[in-house]
């Protein structure tokens, strides 16, 4: 009964971590609406808006994989975790003092440069650190932490925003508004410190050369576990970019969609909070099938033609707290299947998978919408959910 008080400060550096990951997230969600405004403020086309947005996601595909070896060679995770602090905090005063839109797409590509080389620290010290009865609950922390930031970016854009009435207003608006994002990111720094005595634990494998990445993929559970990443990231990019071209078309408001996709991140942010509960109800399979599988159904209610704002909202916050489950049990997925020392590289591939799925269905999304509605979208990634479901039912008994 003495032995409980003790587990506070073994787990104090997880709370300093969600510190940064709160502040990180809002930095990332304050940032990616502002550089859409920078870039037509210098005259950029729908076409250069949609580069430079792309320009977010180079860098990381290049470098994710290193990262993770790099990870889990280090024992102070701290330092890339405060790297990837700095190149977020680094990219807002870029875009600020950008004239032209190269330095815009440069600036671009460091903030997601920054915010991949964050969050695989990130994981991988949750990885390294947590005991394994406790990788659910921390990842849910970790999950939940992000989707905060995600909640609170959103909401300085517009209040920050709130009084440009004209482009010169906007462009000088805009400024502001990224250096405080470049604020908001150097206050996760004196965080950092408290994550200094969190090293990794020594092993006696530390001089084994490392898996290749084939075999890293062949193991039972990586491949499921990030298909099902990237289709649950994909679900909510899709819901996000489509809500609004769907509520326009019912006559719903833009005060109403925003109001309804702040429900479902309301939602997530509550299923990561009793992830840890729920797994020692249920398998994590099964919860994993019933995120994905709950998913698609709320988000084909959602499209039915004859959903409105009410039933749009139940299915919202049903499908948001089962969108919510999939990321952090799926993070545990990856780190039970395979070794120890190759945990950052396995999570650095499940963000690779992610960035990869957030190009490739959309724009497979996309033509699905051209030809059947906004609604489309939404159908053909419900299909892709299913199609997660199916993956995960049939990993049972191939997993260690």
């Amino acid at each position: 009964m003495r032995a409980a008080p003790r587990a506070a400060p073994r787990d104090r550096w997880l709370w300093w971590l969600l510190v940064t990951v709160v502040a990180s997230q809002t930095t990332l969600n304050l940032c990616r609406p502002l550089i859409s405004y920078r870039s037509v403020a210098l005259g950029a086309d729908a076409f250069a808006v949609g580069l430079i947005t792309a320009a977010f996601a180079i860098l990381p595909l290049v470098v994710a994989v290193p990262l993770g070896r790099l990870s889990d060679r280090l024992r102070r995770t701290a330092w890339i975790v405060a790297a990837g602090i700095v190149l977020m905090a680094l990219a807002p005063l870029l875009l600020a003092g950008s004239q032209r839109l190269a330095t815009v797409a440069a600036g671009s590509a460091v903030l997601g440069l920054g915010h991949l080389t964050f969050m695989v620290a990130a994981q991988r010290l949750v990885a390294q650190r947590s005991a394994e009865a406790r990788l659910d609950r921390n990842f849910g922390l970790l999950t939940a932490s992000a989707a905060l930031g995600q909640l609170v970016g959103p909401l300085l854009t517009s209040l920050l925003l709130a009084d440009a009435s004209s482009d010169a207003g906007l462009e000088s608006a805009t400024q502001r508004a990224l250096l405080v994002a470049a604020l908001t990111a150097a206050l996760g720094l004196p965080a950092v410190l408290g994550l200094w005595s969190a090293t990794r634990p020594r092993t006696g494998d530390g001089g084994s050369a490392p898996l290749p990445i084939a075999n890293l993929l062949r193991r039972p559970g990586v491949p499921t576990g990030l298909f099902t990443s990237l289709a649950l990231l994909a679900a909510v990019d899709l819901l996000t970019a489509y809500l609004p071209l769907i509520a326009e078309q019912r006559g719903i408001t833009p005060a109403v969609v925003g109001a309804l996709l702040a429900t479902r991140a309301a939602a997530s942010i509550l299923s990561r909070l009793l992830v840890d509960r729920l797994v020692q109800r249920w398998s994590r399979r099964l919860l994993i099938m019933a995120s994905t599988l709950g998913s698609a159904a709320a988000l084909s209610a959602v499209a039915l033609p004859v959903s409105g704002t009410a039933a749009m909202g139940i299915a919202l916050a049903l499908g948001g707290f089962l969108l919510g489950l999939g990321q952090p049990l799926t993070m545990t997925m990856v780190v039970r299947a395979v070794p120890p020392e190759t945990r950052g590289t396995a999570l650095s591939l499940r963000l690779w998978g992610n960035r990869l799925g957030q190009v490739a269905i959309p724009a497979a999304a996309a033509t699905v919408a051209g030809a059947a509605g906004a609604a489309g979208a939404l159908w053909f990634v419900s299909a892709v959910l299913l199609a997660a479901t199916k993956a995960v039912h049939g990993s049972a008994g191939r997993q260690p």
